[in-house]
């Protein structure tokens, strides 16, 4: 049987570890309590946080026992890890109902139960905290002269880090200190960018059980150019169907770029390494169905097998110039939205959320890049009338963004 780490190894998840030898070895031989953290920082997870469930999900497949931790206490703080400012500070009733929400969402990607993998907050020991007892069992551990050195301290400097965001990496520090001695939690997993935190913990543990943790970092989801993939134009890539549809879910798979599909479907899928392999990136046919195999992958897992079936079928449609568009994200327009019985383009752009203002929406008529039912729009002032909009109307930005548009009645 494969040794869970040589498949992380293989699908380019693993970046750092404290001691690879030694975490490849006690993964092959004992069943090992692990944990990642999430922040509550929004009320849906994202793709970001599917690559972490991705990772604790090859773990327990293979015998091992994740703990999830809310950051119901740490959220309140903030990370700063790759912050250019000071992250907004939410109440704690946001965070307890982001906290839900991810518990909700994350039953479909990982089987909880007693001896499957469990659900902690760390608000539950961290809001009690003696902060002079905390200090001097822990803070009296921390170099802060090493602490700024670090690169999620170092890019903080020059615009302010204020002694709050200090304090977090002491606080995640103490998460894997409580776990290791309440779970016998051994190992700390998480994204590249918390490197410095985790292994913060690992040198708290040896300093204060005298015992070995280890820690592993996964890779980041990024492109080709290294910058963080997971957003749109119209912002971040949801895994709540409220607040990115299945459609438009399995769209930002289909149109990532030709040399990021071979990364995506090894770090995001289980599809073997030989099929990926396989894959012309200059082949035009056979990067497509790659992509189409992705986008339906990854739609099937976060949603479900229809919805990602119905994507796939609306999108074939629609570049075939069929007329499937049933599941197309559509925007209701109310009677007040359609004053005199029509509604300016621009507005309607505006409503739809396909542009953020009117000026935005002038330049893509003016650059070509609006088709209405399939012509393009030429002239800024074009409205469309109730009748059209009754029917329901087809809106294209660019080349691969649909969007329908249909008035109440």
């Amino acid at each position: 049987m494969a040794n869970v780490f040589d498949t992380l190894q293989q699908r380019g998840l693993v970046a750092q570890a404290t001691d690879a030898d030694a975490i490849r070895r006690i993964l092959g031989s004992e069943e090992v309590t692990f944990y990642i953290g999430i922040d509550a920082t929004a009320d849906s997870l994202h793709v970001g946080h599917f690559l972490q469930l991705v990772v604790m999900r090859h773990l327990q497949l293979a015998g091992h026992k994740p703990i999830v931790l809310l950051g119901g206490g740490t959220t309140l703080i903030g990370d700063p890890t790759g912050k250019s400012d000071m992250r907004r500070m939410m109440t704690r009733e946001e965070i307890d109902y982001n906290a839900e929400r991810f518990k909700q969402q994350m039953q479909k990607f990982i089987e909880f139960g007693e001896d499957k993998a469990i659900i902690v907050n760390n608000a539950d020991w961290l809001l009690d905290l003696n902060y002079m007892e905390f200090l001097r069992e822990v803070g009296v551990h921390f170099s802060v002269n090493k602490m700024l050195a670090t690169e999620a301290f170092k890019a903080r400097m020059e615009r302010g880090l204020s002694f709050m965001e200090l304090n977090y990496m002491l606080l995640q520090s103490y998460d894997f200190l409580h776990l290791f001695r309440t779970y016998n939690c051994k190992m700390q997993f998480g994204g590249n960018d918390q490197w410095a935190n985790i292994i913060s913990g690992v040198d708290l543990i040896r300093r204060k059980e005298e015992k070995e943790a280890y820690g592993l970092t996964f890779t980041l989801l990024t492109n080709r150019e290294g910058k963080k993939m997971g957003k749109t134009e119209q912002g971040t890539v949801w895994l709540d169907p409220e607040k990115m549809s299945p459609y438009d879910f399995f769209q930002y798979w289909r149109n990532i770029d030709d040399g990021d599909v071979q990364n995506c479907m090894r770090l995001l899928t289980d599809i073997p390494l030989e099929e990926i392999a396989a894959v012309q990136e200059n082949d035009g046919a056979s990067i497509n169905a790659a992509k189409e195999r992705l986008a339906h992958e990854l739609t099937q897992v976060v949603h479900s097998q229809e919805e990602a079936d119905n994507a796939r079928e609306t999108a074939r449609g629609l570049f075939g110039k069929g007329a499937a568009d049933e599941n197309i994200p559509t925007t209701t327009l109310s009677a007040a939205q359609v004053p005199g019985g029509q509604i300016a383009v621009l507005d309607l752009l505006v409503a739809c959320g396909l542009t953020a203002s009117k000026g935005e929406g002038r330049r893509l008529v003016e650059q070509g890049g609006l088709r209405l039912d399939d012509e393009k729009v030429e002239e800024i002032d074009a409205v469309v009338n109730a009748e059209a909009l009754v029917r329901g109307v087809i809106l294209r930005k660019g080349k691969k963004v649909y969007h329908k548009a249909v008035l109440q009645q």
